[in-house]
């Protein structure tokens, strides 16, 4: 009998000044683990999600991503981290530890939480540390419904879907952060291959145009104290983002069957990265939210711009990495 992976015991470590760094998540909500069997749905008594079969959501993963479902092999939604990745460079290792929690919490169907970088000088081991929580509180989506009868078979695709979307954004950030080569994927090449099209010579309107309404909203969010390096910086980490979320949302998209959209997903993520760069802070509400429209205008017209340069090279994403 195989032997059941346990969970990563905690090791004696020095918490990095830069383990906040993370583009792709929230908010960061802690590490206990929750009793899944009390989670409530809205309009609903009681739910109990544990209908779901965890090896049947790394089936439904492993159709479309066998790297995927190997970053996932070993690890149970249970909340708790598991190993999934290390790497050896020069006298250090590196790590990454992934925990998965499947639950309901609102409207936002699923987040990745900031990876904590430990650094354990005894071990020389450097370790990365982040969750992924899944929220299926879509079960009675009418697309889904009728899609599903079965409402164990409907939860364990709705939990797939999600999670392949969360889980784009860790194996980008484990190809951004491992040694050279350690966190290659087809995964993290296509959405390297995104961003080198999207500051390509033939959308370069396009790109500083998002890049202009991103540096007033960067301003508008601005305490007053940060140089320009660092809102610079702030820029440039938001586009990464928006960029990562056209990817995730597109290959997610192709792989179930669920048409993305670039408009949609532009005015989705537009005020997300109003957010994100800081709110009105320096200006009224309504001079931050036109502003906020105006990115959501440039950002289709980027994404557009990407499909077209994309679709023109005749590179398509792979359903099947």
């Amino acid at each position: 009998m195989k032997k059941k992976a346990g969970p990563v015991e905690n090791e004696v470590n020095i918490w990095d000044s830069n383990s906040n760094l993370w583009p792709y998540g929230f908010q960061d909500l802690g590490t206990s683990t929750y009793d899944l069997s009390s989670a409530s749905i809205p309009n609903v008594p009681y739910f109990d999600l544990r209908i779901y079969r965890e090896s049947r959501v790394k089936s439904l993963i492993k159709l479309h991503s066998k790297d995927m479902y190997r970053l996932l092999e070993k690890v149970h939604f249970d909340g708790n981290y598991y190993r999934v990745k290390c790497a050896s460079s020069g006298e250090w290792e590196y790590c990454w530890d992934l925990a998965v929690r499947v639950q309901f919490f609102g409207k936002m169907l699923g987040m990745t939480l900031y990876p904590k970088r430990l650094v354990s000088q005894k071990e020389k081991r450097i370790t990365y540390r982040s969750m992924i929580i899944v929220n299926p509180y879509q079960l009675w989506d009418e697309a889904l419904v009728s899609k599903f009868w079965n409402l164990q078979e409907r939860v364990e695709f709705l939990i797939a879907r999600i999670l392949f979307h969360e889980c784009i954004h860790v194996m980008i950030s484990l190809g951004n952060h491992l040694p050279s080569g350690f966190g290659n994927t087809d995964i993290y090449f296509e959405f390297r291959k995104m961003i080198e099209v999207s500051v390509s010579r033939n959308l370069s309107t396009e790109y500083h145009n998002v890049l202009f309404r991103l540096w007033n909203l960067v301003l508008f969010g601005a305490s007053g104290s940060e140089s320009e390096k660092k809102l610079l910086e702030r820029v440039q980490e938001i586009y990464e983002f928006l960029i990562n979320e056209k990817y995730s949302n597109q290959k997610t998209g192709k792989a179930f069957r669920f048409p993305s959209n670039n408009k949609k997903i532009a005015r989705k993520y537009a005020w997300m990265a109003a957010v994100k760069a800081g709110g009105d802070m320096q200006v009224s509400k309504r001079v931050w939210q036109v502003e906020a429209r105006r990115l959501s205008i440039a950002l289709r017209e980027l994404f557009d711009g990407i499909d077209t340069e994309l679709n023109n090279m005749g590179f398509k994403l792979n359903s099947k990495n």
